[in-house]
C-alpha cells in the first residue's frame, strides 16, 4: 500500500524519524517545516495522508486543517501535537481530524495508524468502506446521504459535515430506527475512541443537529435513547418513543 504521504513537522528530528519509517514501508514523503507551507504544498499538488504537527510557525495545525478542510479536501489528516486534553483533542476533531496522536509516540503504532488510515481512505474511494460502501444515497425523510460523493442534504439543500460526523450519520442512516450505542458509534471514529470516549460522540451528536434538525434543542431526526445512545428516525413517522 504504496503512498505519497506529507509531513508537516517543524522539529527536524521528529520530521526525521517519521520519514525514515514512512520511507522504510515504501512510502514517498514530502517534508515542510511551517503551516503556509503545508497549505500551498497540499494546494499544488495534495497527498494521500496529511501528518500534521499542531504546534508549527507561520500557521499552527489547526489553522492548517480548518483552511483544508473549509477548501474541501478530503484528504486524511493524521494531528500530532504535545496537547493531551480532552479539549484540544474535541477541537482537532470538530476540525476534521481523522486521528490525533500525543507525543511522545511509539513510532511502530504510528505507521499502524498511517496503514489503517490509508487502508479506509482507500476503501471508502473504492465504495467498500464500512457503512458507506453501498454506492445508493441513503434516505430517511428529508434528510439524504450520499456515500460515494460524501454528501448530505436536507429538503435538497446541501449541509457539510466534517469526515467524523459524516462517518457516524451514514452508520446511522444506514439502519434507521436502529439505537447505536455510543461504543458502535465510537468504533466508526477509530482513533479517537481511545483517547477521549463518549463525549466525543455527543459533541458530533451536537453538531450534527444544528446542521440537520430545523431546532436543534428539540430534535425530530437525530434523537437521544436514554441509557442507551441514538437513533437516526424519519419525523414523519416518529411517534415520540425516544426524546431528545
Amino acid at each position: 500500500m504504496c503512498a505519497q504521504v506529507m509531513i508537516a513537522e517543524d522539529d527536524e528530528k521528529q520530521a526525521e524519524l517519521v520519514r525514515r519509517y514512512l520511507e522504510r514501508e515504501g512510502h514517498g514523503v514530502t517534508l515542510v517545516r511551517d503551516g503556509r507551507a503545508a497549505i500551498e504544498a497540499v494546494r499544488h499538488r495534495p497527498p494521500d495522508l496529511l501528518v500534521l504537527d499542531v504546534m508549527m510557525p507561520k500557521a499552527d495545525g489547526l489553522d492548517v486543517l480548518r483552511i483544508l478542510r473549509a477548501e474541501e479536501y478530503e484528504l486524511p489528516v493524521l494531528m500530532l501535537t504535545a496537547r493531551s486534553t480532552e479539549d484540544d483533542l474535541l477541537l482537532g476533531l470538530d476540525l476534521g481530524a481523522d486521528d490525533y496522536m500525543t507525543k511522545p509516540y511509539s513510532p511502530r503504532e504510528l505507521m499502524a495508524r498511517v496503514r489503517t488510515l490509508l487502508r479506509r481512505s482507500r476503501g471508502a474511494a473504492k465504495g467498500t468502506a464500512g457503512p458507506q460502501a453501498d454506492d445508493a444515497v441513503l434516505t430517511v425523510g428529508a434528510l439524504a446521504v450520499d456515500p460515494e460523493r460524501h454528501e448530505v442534504s436536507v429538503d435538497g439543500v446541501r449541509v457539510d459535515c466534517t469526515p467524523g460526523e459524516f462517518r457516524i450519520l451514514a452508520a446511522l442512516a444506514a439502519e434507521p430506527g436502529r439505537v447505536f450505542t455510543r461504543q458502535r458509534l465510537l468504533e466508526e471514529l477509530h482513533g479517537f475512541a481511545r483517547y477521549i470516549g463518549d463525549r466525543t460522540v455527543d459533541v458530533h451528536v451536537m453538531n450534527l443537529r444544528k446542521k440537520i434538525e430545523p431546532a436543534p434543542r428539540r430534535p425530530v431526526r437525530l434523537l437521544t435513547v436514554f441509557g442507551v445512545g441514538y437513533k437516526l428516525a424519519d419525523p414523519a413517522k416518529e411517534t415520540g418513543r425516544a426524546r431528545p
